[in-house]
């Protein structure tokens, strides 16, 4: 097969987003978020169906700004995945609060429930839970919720990776905590370039959320200021972009699925590589990720067959900026072997052929 290189990940932008950002820089507008952010916020309410949609500036911005809504604040403990982007440890790093690390389950990569409790102290405040890959934890959110009623922690849903992605009884990723957040990188299912959204159907921390990301003042355009707020605000630009990606999210949503089947199916009989379970009644894939052996091998394989790859996240607790000396098994597992295949929408059917043809030719050899 002659081709280009196959990138692992790249962002889907087409005429429909050139076509929308011109005709609203025709329009005379001021840029800074206005009625197409009202605009894309409703959108993301209507879609997830949360009450409240609060966009703002990036994903992680988005995860900080829902634990000071929490009331969460320096010194307190908050436990995060040991399987996650650093920005979710960083977000809380942020106001001065502790990321204290569980390790994750084996089947989902979602924190582990029966290792949670062990690491709850009185500094404990708000619980962390990451949605890997759209999966929700095997246990269920519904003793993630009991749990954090028990020992007076609020429940922070990063579900970054999550749009398009539900609970079993058809409620959106995001909702089930006190506020979700969801991310609009480059390399989402939707993207803004950056940006972040929580959701929330909580009418005090929605007031909360766009009271502190607007300076804290009463009303937009006042220097009236009712609290300390910041300047996490959206852009138009941003709003203009994501509407238009928004009308291709559906699209999207199968895409994903199909593309992550057409993987399994076509690698079912390959001993060297290990696919997630999904349900995909309820889950949408981000990425395609999987276990491998030879990783290194593997990748090098792969590059030279001008397809890409990225190695999944390692553990947290063996970043620097985090080192600690614990054992965390699963997380430690997955930052050994796990990787993540080209995942992009734009994939055709003879890429992804091609892609596992090429894979089961390594382990073949």
């Amino acid at each position: 097969m002659n081709h280009e290189f196959i990138m692992q990940m790249r962002p889907s932008f087409g005429e429909e987003e050139k076509k929308a950002l011109s005709e609203y820089m025709d329009e005379d507008g001021f840029l800074t978020e206005f009625k197409k952010t009202e605009a894309f916020e409703n959108a993301i309410s209507e879609y997830t169906g949360a009450k409240h949609c609060i966009v703002v500036n990036n994903g992680t911005v988005s995860l900080t700004l829902a634990a000071i809504a929490a009331g969460i604040v320096s010194g307190d403990e908050v436990l995060v995945p040991n399987y996650t982007m650093v920005a979710t440890a960083s977000s809380m790093s942020m106001i001065g609060a502790s990321p204290v690390f569980v390790d994750v389950e084996s089947s989902t990569l979602c924190m582990d429930l029966l290792k949670v409790e062990e690491k709850i102290t009185a500094k404990t405040k708000a619980l962390i839970l990451v949605s890997a890959n759209g999966r929700y934890p095997s246990a269920g959110i519904n003793k993630f919720q009991a749990l954090c009623q028990k020992y007076d922690l609020a429940l922070i849903e990063d579900a970054a990776q999550s749009l398009g992605s539900t609970y079993e009884d058809g409620t959106h990723v995001g909702l089930k905590g006190l506020i979700g957040s969801i991310s609009f990188s480059a390399p989402k299912i939707i993207s803004t370039g950056q940006g972040g959204a929580l959701i929330t159907n909580n009418d005090e921390m929605a007031a909360k959320l766009r009271l502190l990301k607007d300076f804290g003042r009463s009303a937009g355009g006042s220097d009236i200021h009712d609290t300390i707020g910041f300047n996490f605000k959206f852009t138009e630009l941003q709003a203009v972009v994501g509407l238009a990606q928004m009308e291709k999210l559906d699209f999207r949503v199968k895409r994903k699925k199909d593309i992550y089947r057409r993987y399994k199916n076509n690698l079912k009989n390959v001993s060297g590589i290990k696919f997630f379970d999904h349900n995909f009644k309820t889950t949408t894939p981000w990425f395609i990720d999987c276990r491998v052996d030879d990783r290194d091998g593997l990748q090098e394989f792969l590059k030279k067959e001008l397809i890409g790859t990225r190695v999944m996240y390692p553990p947290l607790n063996s970043q620097l900026a985090y080192k600690t000396s614990e054992t965390f098994n699963v997380s430690q597992e997955i930052g050994a072997n796990g990787l993540w295949l080209p995942s992009m929408c734009q994939l055709s059917d003879e890429q992804i052929d091609y892609i596992s043809q090429s894979i089961e030719l390594f382990y073949k050899v």
